[in-house]
């Protein structure tokens, strides 16, 4: 971890500490001050007040001072050392003292809820490691992980983290990715496969080639993610922080007018006309209603954020709970962006392993997509070990020409191998896997079709369950790709999907979201590619999957680490139980101070009862946001 992440992090550790520690001994203060008022030796329990004062009034006092010189604004701490000061006045040093001691203590936990919503990225910050085993030919050396470069390699032993995201170039172990999948079982990983940094080498040493710098990795992203989040405020609280400096002034001028109205007026005393202003200055202080939002707000951050569902800020946040609709992109979101096959198909008088090893053969020298599918299929079901062609001609757009064991043989496109003969093979076979959506491949040679393969980019094994879930929250699912009306019906059916709109090209897709909010009102976006980037930014909450190119990550308001779509439906839950905490914590707070306000004018509220009040309502609030973290 670098300097400056271990000094933040003890200057919040400092911080929350220091403060609950004034807020307590200022607690502490206050009953030796009654103690000694019980005793009658009022000169010294005075005394012990002001030092309550000051101790449990430092922070606050010195957090309103620097805001209002800052943004020439007062402030709820101003209102609440305004009344402490005015308490006192009137000699009732306990009852002032009372209510710092308690905004203290309020403002204690509410550091404590913001320092709270860092966890997640403090334990993340934790178990990524600070240095790496770089090795070349002939050397190995320790290395910070700022200084290894793309290309590097660096050994990973049993029982330590990898230190950066990479691909497997030697050797194979079982890789726990609980940091970032949350997967608890232990993955296997073997030569060519993607490891992230911070996850656990379980049992066995590999080496690993560095594929992204220290400050792109997966972690990073997460941690950079999490803290734009919290550091960007919520509508509600934007409006909240706009209403809260002219609330100050109306209950500062009518705090003016009470001081010598009721005297004229109704004939109070002056001493109880100016008692009565400083319970009004307490209780109609809105510090409950300022702390209903934000830590809230905060808590559902982090909640999400160690579920793998990072929030670019509150206002997504709270946007999500009003998704009527969600179009979703289908390659690499709702399927898993990789053709893979599923049917083969022989002529008579050839095994379906003598047929995988001349396609897979052939095939192993294409960089086509379609033929890596297709190789790794055979090698996974042919007990043969696949050969190397003796002639290859690869035909771009169309197939590849190949020559095995003095075999020539046709591989790809029906036009290629000849439509006629393609159409004869199996009774028609290839049509109707056509008509499911599937890519059908051909195999040819001097006596006619030997086989096809029928290949599909298959959906993810929780798109349906994912799609469910937002029909049971009565959210409309919408597939948008650029497949042709026949395949695009094929996947929408699968996923369980009744609306879609087919064969449309990237620019269309930004027209399409559009058309849907017209249709929806809020609409979000999910997708991976480049080419959802503009669409993602046209929906209201703009979804981009974890595993997605860099453009929508950086244009999405939501990013899934996890590549799991269920994980919207628990966002969109997540966005309804955080609006409506606050909206539970905005009442309670409106309803306490009107309360408070009518009991002092009423005559039937003192000054402890109405500090009690007024502050107990905000930790009450501050503890109903902080459920959010569970």
């Amino acid at each position: 971890m670098n300097e400056a992440v271990t000094k933040a992090k003890n200057d919040n550790f400092f911080t929350t500490h220091i403060e609950l520690i004034f807020a307590i001994t200022s607690g502490i203060l206050i009953l030796a001050g009654w103690l000694l008022l019980k005793m009658d030796v009022n000169t010294v329990a005075i005394p012990v007040f002001i030092l309550a004062y000051l101790i449990g009034g430092y922070f606050k006092a010195k957090e309103g001072i620097e805001d209002t010189i800052e943004e020439k604004e007062l402030n709820v701490e101003m209102l609440m050392i305004i009344a402490a000061i005015g308490a006192a006045i009137i000699g009732y040093w306990m009852e002032g003292a009372i209510l710092i001691f308690i905004f203290a203590l309020s403002g204690a936990l509410e550091t404590y809820t913001m320092n709270r919503s860092h966890k997640e990225i403090s334990a993340l910050m934790d178990i990524q490691p600070e240095e790496a085993l770089r090795i070349t030919d002939d050397s190995e050396e320790k290395v910070h992980i700022s200084a290894l470069a793309i290309g590097d390699h660096v050994l990973v032993k049993p029982g330590e983290r990898i230190p950066t995201d990479g691909m497997i170039v030697s050797g194979e172990s079982a890789i726990d990715e609980a940091a970032i999948t949350g997967e608890s079982i232990p993955l296997e990983k073997q030569n060519g496969d993607e490891v992230f940094a911070g996850t656990m080498n379980v049992n066995g040493t590999v080496v690993v080639e560095v594929t992204k710098l220290s400050t792109e990795t997966l972690f990073q992203k997460i941690i950079n993610l999490v803290q734009n989040a919290q550091s960007e405020k919520s509508p509600s609280q934007q409006f909240l922080e706009r209403f809260e400096g002219p609330y100050v002034k109306i209950v500062l001028g009518v705090v003016l007018v009470m001081m010598f109205l009721p005297y004229f007026l109704l004939g109070w005393s002056w001493n109880e006309t100016f008692y009565r202003a400083m319970i009004l200055l307490v209780v109609a202080s809105p510090c409950a209603l300022v702390a209903s939002i934000m830590p809230a707000t905060l808590s559902a951050i982090s909640n999400g954020a160690r579920k793998g569902i990072l929030f670019k800020g509150g206002v997504h946040l709270e946007n999500l709970s009003h998704i009527q609709a969600i179009a979703f992109d289908k390659t690499g979101t709702l399927t898993k962006g990789k053709p893979e096959v599923t049917d083969v198909e022989v002529r008579d008088g050839m095994t379906k392993e003598e047929f995988l090893y001349i396609v897979g053969s052939i095939e192993s020298y294409s960089n086509h997509p379609l033929a890596q599918a297709i190789t790794n299929y055979a090698k996974k079901n042919s007990t043969h070990a696949l050969k190397r062609p003796d002639q290859l001609d690869d035909r771009a757009g169309w197939g590849v020409r190949g020559k095995l064991d003095d075999q020539e043989y046709y591989v790809g496109k029906a036009d290629f191998v000849g439509v006629d003969i393609a159409h004869k093979f199996g009774d028609g076979i290839a049509e109707r896997l056509t008509k499911t959506g599937k890519t059908v491949v051909y195999v040819k040679d001097e006596a006619g079709i030997v086989g096809i393969l029928a290949l599909k980019d298959v959906i993810r094994k929780e798109t349906v369950q994912a799609i469910q879930q937002l029909q049971n929250l009565d959210v409309q699912s919408i597939m948008i790709t650029g497949d042709s009306e026949r395949t695009a019906e094929a996947i929408a059916t699968e996923a369980a999907i009744n609306k879609y709109v087919a064969e449309c090209l990237p620019e269309t897709k930004v027209e399409t979201v559009k058309n849907l909010k017209e249709e929806y009102r809020v609409v979000g976006m999910v997708g991976d590619g480049i080419n959802d980037a503009p669409a993602l930014a046209t929906a209201n909450v703009g979804i981009a999957m974890g595993e997605g190119t860099d453009v929508a990550l950086e244009t999405a308001d939501v990013v899934l680490m996890k590549n799991d779509l269920e994980k919207i439906a628990e966002a969109i839950k997540l966005s309804k139980r955080m609006n409506r905490i606050i909206k539970q914590n905005i009442i309670f707070s409106i309803t306490v101070i009107m309360f408070l306000i009518c009991s002092n004018f009423l005559q039937i509220i003192d000054l402890p009862f109405g500090v009690i009040g007024h502050e107990g309502s905000t930790i009450l609030v501050i503890l109903n946001g902080l459920r959010l973290l569970r």
